[in-house]
């Protein structure tokens, strides 16, 4: 990945937002900037803005979902966010943008599985096991859920060129969280199955980031094409595996590393061209 310095003659920012849900926010990574919204000063939005000298305003939120970006308020226990679109302005000249798992119940379904699998391992614990994940099993990704969730990215993209027409807008999509060597484990407590959900959920979510990219013209960063052997529960872990004593929010999510590691295809994209055509990292 390149992370050589700007070089003379590259497009300058100076006003960039973040949008997004957790995968965006960081959780688990410290340090903590907002422990509501679960934000890290070290998510990969923070490590781009502090490379590129630009100021940031962070309106990521975990559990945020594309209607939270575009209209609703998010609640987290008493605090209420106002919408993330908000944070854009006629001055921005730069957006990331990550969002579309909780629509499609990405994180929920996993950390359900995982949070079952790890009862059920004691007796008492085998029947609400077995119970959950019968009704997770059951979690359907249907094509008018992808379309919607689409619809819906398309809609943000769209509403961040209306505030700020200058901005370059960059759809960032999801670090995976399971690759070719994920296999179930202590770390990984999710059966063959589960594991292939993850994989499928993932493709859907690159799926309809090409589609909002081809509709929109926005670019893409494809941090799901990441090689394997990051995964959770690989040697070099780009992603947390389930951890369930106090730091059950950022089980399944990226790690510092990951979020580096999203942050420098960021980077090589903004170097590569100068924001005036379509493209993908």
């Amino acid at each position: 990945m390149d992370t050589s310095p700007r070089t003379p003659g590259t497009r300058t920012y100076s006003d960039m937002v973040a949008l997004g849900s957790s995968f965006a926010a960081g959780p688990g990574i410290e340090p903590v900037v907002d422990d509501k919204a679960m934000r890290s000063g070290r998510n990969y939005a923070h490590l781009v803005a502090e490379d590129l000298g630009a100021a940031l305003t962070d309106a990521t939120v975990s559990g945020a979902t594309t209607a939270t970006i575009l209209e609703k308020k998010q609640r987290v226990s008493t605090t209420r966010f106002a919408p993330q679109i908000d944070a854009v302005r006629t001055s921005t000249d730069l957006v990331t943008i990550t969002v579309g798992g909780n629509d499609l119940g990405y994180l929920g379904a996993l950390l359900g599985c995982a949070a079952a699998n790890r009862v059920a391992h004691r007796w008492y614990g085998r029947p609400a096991g077995w119970l959950i994940r019968k009704v997770l099993s059951k979690k359907d990704i249907t094509d008018v859920l992808v379309s919607d969730t689409t619809d819906s990215v398309v809609r943000i993209i769209d509403e961040v060129r209306r505030r700020a027409p200058h901005a370059r807008v960059v759809i960032v999509d999801y670090v995976p969280i399971v690759d070719d060597t994920t296999v179930p484990s202590d770390t990984v407590p999710l059966t063959a199955e589960e594991i292939a959900f993850a994989r499928n959920v993932s493709a859907t979510l690159s799926d309809i980031y090409l589609a909002a990219g081809a509709k929109t013209g926005a670019e893409i960063v494809s941090a799901s094409s990441f090689e394997s052997g990051h995964g959770t529960g690989a040697a070099q872990p780009w992603v947390h595996g389930f951890r369930p004593n106090g730091l059950l929010a950022g089980s399944f999510h990226p790690t510092a590393e990951g979020m580096r590691a999203a942050a420098d295809l960021v980077l090589e994209l903004l170097r590569r061209s100068d924001g005036t055509g379509n493209g993908s990292s």
